[in-house]
């Protein structure tokens, strides 16, 4: 009995609170790297909390990214094992891995996103932003874009530009890359393993001068 109330808590906690994902590719380095584990915060949805820029959050797959997010071959478990895993990952004892994205938001509904002025800066609303989460040795984009998030999206971007597949890569969808922020499960607060690279994610303040569209 003692078992299954506490996989009933386990399970509330994931669903409604708080769920930990495991990183499956680069595309966020160096701010969270491969096989980092985040804890996601599900409860401030919950109560009109909207994505902002800045934020790093998990979404749902809008169609067919998921496809070109590439990641580093992992090696299969037994059967046994692997439905084990599965079972722990759907009530929140695991890591949930290779169902969703994580990015970086860098617009919101009615914002300019363009790439890029003379000095090879993203801009939001006219105004060049520093982003100095960009991996090193990238460029904020090798992709021009010149992009107005429809209202109830978001456009996102992925830390390492060379190698995430991210809005970018689906100009031409329905959105012009644009996320719904409906398929946005939460935001990313906390790299919680290993914890060497324990931290808090978001809240860097680049886009405080960024005007409102």
């Amino acid at each position: 009995m003692l078992v299954g109330i506490a996989l009933g808590i386990a399970l509330l906690i994931k669903t409604f609170l708080v769920q930990a994902f495991v990183i499956p590719s680069g595309s966020m380095e160096p701010t969270i790297q491969v096989d980092d584990r985040v804890l996601v915060n599900k409860f401030t949805p919950w109560f009109g909390w909207e994505p902002d820029r800045g934020d790093v959050v998990v979404f749902k797959d809008p169609g067919g990214w998921l496809e070109t997010e590439s990641g580093p071959p992992r090696a299969g478990d037994p059967p046994v094992i692997g439905e084990l895993k599965t079972a722990l990952s759907w009530i929140g004892l695991l890591p949930k891995e290779d169902e969703d994205l994580i990015k970086r938001v860098v617009g919101v509904g009615g914002d300019s996103v363009v790439c890029c002025d003379e000095a090879g800066s993203v801009t939001v609303n006219g105004v060049p932003v520093a982003e100095p989460y960009v991996h090193a040795g990238n460029e904020p984009s090798t992709i021009p874009f010149d992009v107005t998030v429809p209202q109830d999206h978001v456009f996102v971007m992925g830390d390492h530009r060379s190698n995430s597949a991210d809005s970018r890569f689906h100009l031409d969808g329905p959105a012009g890359g644009s996320v719904p922020v409906d398929l946005v499960v939460g935001r990313a607060g906390v790299i919680a393993w290993p914890y060497a690279h324990w931290g808090r994610l978001g809240g860097s303040g680049v886009f405080d001068t960024v005007p409102e569209p």
